[in-house]
């Protein structure tokens, strides 16, 4: 008694092991964003640098659509079969006639294709360019101006399977000045005098400016957001040219 309780036990413990050393399920970009409900399967993420929005026909709409109520059978009632009399037989004979064959037109069908159960769309951000002041002449000690021309929030409406989908992007930016110089920021910034984000170089030279535009952001559907899967990074590279102060002589 006590051997096979041991047995159960043990077996026990090696299952639960075996449950644990299983390998982690691991979900592609698209499954696991995708949100199911009765009248669409919906998905929203990034590839390649761009919004990849997928639609699929729920279930409800292609397997199973709405039975129609069949007309319940009228009831009958029986009657009594009224008696019949002979009639007596009559000599007439009616005279041959020849038939005349009707042609009946041959009309096609019209045929129309349904819409596709799937559908795949792709929309692309816009590539920021980086500006700044003074665009000439930048001097050495003088802060200079920088901005870019991308917008603090990208929306789309998305049209896919029949149903509509809410897209909002927002972009994160690090700027790179050349010379060791680093500033992160969710502005886009802007020119003078409103400004916003300004670097000063300590030394004369030619300074390589880059500038990285993260983007995030959610999508709704079905009165429900949801973040994006993934993430969108631009790159954008100028370069500045920076001078030495020219020297005045005072008496």
């Amino acid at each position: 008694m006590f051997t096979s309780r041991l047995k159960v036990t043990l077996s026990l413990v090696l299952a639960v092991l075996a449950i644990f050393m299983l390998p982690a399920t691991t979900f592609s970009e698209s499954s696991f964003a995708a949100t199911c409900v009765s009248k669409a399967c919906i998905n929203v993420f990034t590839q390649d640098g761009q919004i990849v929005i997928e639609g699929k026909r729920g279930a409800d709409r292609v397997k199973n659509p709405t039975p129609s109520l069949k007309p319940l059978p009228k009831k009958t009632t029986a009657t009594k079969p009224m008696p019949v009399t002979p009639q007596p037989k009559s000599t007439y004979v009616k005279p041959w006639v020849p038939y005349k064959h009707k042609l009946t037109p041959i009309v096609k069908k019209r045929t129309t294709r349904s819409s596709s159960l799937n559908d795949r769309l792709v929309k692309l951000l816009p590539i920021g360019k980086i500006a700044y002041q003074p665009a000439r002449s930048a001097l050495i000690k003088v802060p200079m101006i920088f901005w870019c021309d991308l917008p603090s929030l990208f929306s789309t409406k998305v049209s896919i399977v029949g149903e509509v989908i809410d897209v909002a992007m927002r972009p994160a930016f690090v700027w790179s000045f050349g010379d060791g110089g680093f500033y992160v920021t969710t502005s886009s910034g802007a020119p003078y005098p409103k400004g916003g984000i300004s670097h000063t170089y300590r030394n004369p030279g030619q300074y390589v400016v880059i500038l990285i535009a993260t983007w995030g952001g959610t999508w709704t559907f079905d009165g429900a957001s949801r973040a994006i899967t993934g993430e969108i990074r631009q790159t954008s590279i100028s370069r500045v040219t920076v001078s030495r102060a020219p020297t005045v002589i005072t008496r």
